[in-house]
């Protein structure tokens, strides 16, 4: 169970949590839950999760890769909240999580009560929909908050008339 929603009440504002990766359908979610947040009067989150994993079997570098993984994880919320900033005008909150990311992102939305609505994009390739949309619907990775799936083939102009 997720701890209350604050964002409805006095002094909090909705936010939308978009989650950074690698995946090339990372760019719709960003772009539809932006614009979201600017037709709301929302806030929108930028979530870059560092998988741990990578670290486990380099324990004389681990230091070296932890530090170049972080300077990846900002260098990529940079890119994408520069887009944000210059399109639209608002400004991101963004956030480094070390973890597997169903976890990191369940602890996000449980640590910080305006967080309303979780978007990800689905992947329009034959690979699937992507890493996270697959955890979303197989069981057990159920998000506390609603979910919007943003497909990737949709255009900006869709995406503006949609948001």
């Amino acid at each position: 169970m997720v701890s209350k929603r604050l964002s409805r009440e006095a002094g909090h504002r909705r936010k939308f949590l978009a989650i950074i990766d690698d995946t090339p359908e990372c760019e719709r979610a960003v772009a539809y839950a932006s614009k979201r947040a600017q037709s709301t009067s929302g806030v929108l989150v930028l979530l870059y999760v560092i998988e741990p994993d990578d670290f486990q079997h380099w324990l004389g570098v681990e230091k070296i890769m932890r530090e170049e993984a972080n300077a990846t994880a900002r260098a990529a919320l940079d890119t994408y909240a520069n887009k944000v900033r210059q399109k639209l005008g608002i400004e991101p909150e963004l956030v480094v999580r070390e973890g597997k990311p169903t976890e990191e992102i369940h602890k996000l939305i449980e640590e910080d009560q305006d967080i309303a609505i979780l978007v990800l994009a689905a992947g329009a390739g034959k690979e699937g929909p992507g890493p996270l949309v697959s955890a979303v619907a197989g069981r057990g990775a159920a998000f506390p908050i609603p979910v919007t799936v943003v497909p990737q083939n949709l255009s900006d102009e869709e995406i503006e008339s949609l948001a």
